[in-house]
């Protein structure tokens, strides 16, 4: 003898994604949701602006780039940027006058 056939369950079906955000606190100003980064896929220019200090920037993009990567990028320039001009400062040369 077999098992009786159970009715299939409803499918549960897919989960709706939230979108992205595009909205990201700015590293100047500290403004919260001050960054708004739009894609100009045509283009192929992403750019972001601060609305409170006015910081704008642009980068070339590729076909799956969303604004966060934008943002990640302007994040890591700025990081370039500030290794150039301040470099690490070696902790033997500070040490070096005491034993």
């Amino acid at each position: 003898m077999g098992k009786r056939k159970s009715a299939k369950k409803p499918n549960a079906g897919k989960k709706k994604l939230a979108p992205l955000q595009t909205n990201f606190n700015c590293l100047f100003c500290n403004g919260v949701a001050a960054i708004l980064c739009k894609i100009d896929k045509n283009e192929g220019v992403g750019s972001l602006s601060c609305k409170l200090c006015g910081t704008k920037w642009s980068c070339p993009i590729q076909d799956l780039d969303e604004p966060i990567d934008i943002y990640s990028y302007w994040i890591d320039a700025c990081d370039e940027v500030a290794a150039e001009q301040y470099p690490a400062i070696e902790a033997s040369s500070s040490r070096s006058g005491r034993r």
